[in-house]
């Protein structure tokens, strides 16, 4: 079995593969301030509610942490209780990607697990829209490198932002509106932040589409891609565990080293 591990700004997604087959998967809020101990106990009651055996031995650990305070304690939580060296996403690391942006280290490692995992499920020229807390645009050529992408704030982040700033309007639900003109105050924010995010969303991927002239599929992935997907008219597909599938794809690249 493999544990694959991506720790985000929000939430950190772990996953259990037998195989290539994601077997148990949860989502927990990240909190830089969790000690590895803390992150190990949490662990071992999802393992036992889920009819794993304890102790535990995975085969292997891989990570992809953009939190850099929790690169060393999710070091340490592989090494306590799941007994291995993990394999942590970042310089150095085969992906199997040429990584064409001017400075790769200052690319995340989620956004390159993502394009490993999207271009190995499409075989063609792709970008990616991650719905996490930043909602980034990532860019594969035909070719399969990685050519660099956009950063936008994230759903959530735009809500925040619009309520902290504005003395009158107060947080609501992020589902779809019934009407683009919304008649109440609830509608005319759920219309802004949808259907206005929609649109942020389809105009950079046709801008992107647009500068680099290559024929492109477009897969979604993220908390928030389920609600966004639906209204989009440019993206395809949902994923919902293609960082995940990224992870152990790269875990396997770097064992046959």
């Amino acid at each position: 079995m493999l544990v694959t591990i991506d720790v985000g700004n929000t939430h950190t997604v772990i996953g259990i593969y037998e195989g290539d087959r994601l077997t148990h998967h949860w989502r927990i809020s990240t909190n830089a301030e969790r000690t590895a101990d803390e992150h190990g106990v949490m662990l071992q009651v999802l393992l036992q509610s889920a009819g794993l055996p304890l102790p535990f031995r995975p085969e292997g650990v891989v990570i992809a942490c953009v939190v850099p305070p929790l690169n060393h304690t999710i070091e340490q939580l592989a090494e306590r209780y799941f007994h291995c060296q993990p394999l942590i996403v970042g310089p150095g690391i085969k992906t199997g990607m040429p990584i064409l942006y001017e400075n790769p280290k200052e690319v995340g490692a989620d956004r390159i697990v993502d394009a490993v995992a999207a271009y190995e499920r499409y075989g063609s020229a792709v970008i990616v829209v991650d719905f996490s807390t930043a909602t980034t645009f990532d860019y594969v050529t035909g070719r399969g490198e990685y050519v660099g992408g956009a950063i936008a704030p994230g759903l959530e982040i735009s809500m925040n932002a619009l309520v902290e700033h504005a003395a009158k309007l107060y947080r609501v639900e992020l589902i779809r509106p019934r009407d683009v003109v919304g008649r109440t105050t609830v509608g005319a924010i759920q219309s802004g932040l949808i259907y206005g995010y929609t649109a942020l969303v389809d105009g950079l991927i046709e801008r992107i589409i647009q500068e680099r002239g290559e024929k492109t599929k477009v897969v979604a992935t993220g908390g928030f891609a389920e609600l966004i997907a639906p209204e989009s008219e440019m993206i395809e597909d949902v994923d919902e565990f293609l960082t995940l599938k990224g992870l152990r794809l790269i875990f396997e690249r770097n064992r046959r080293l």
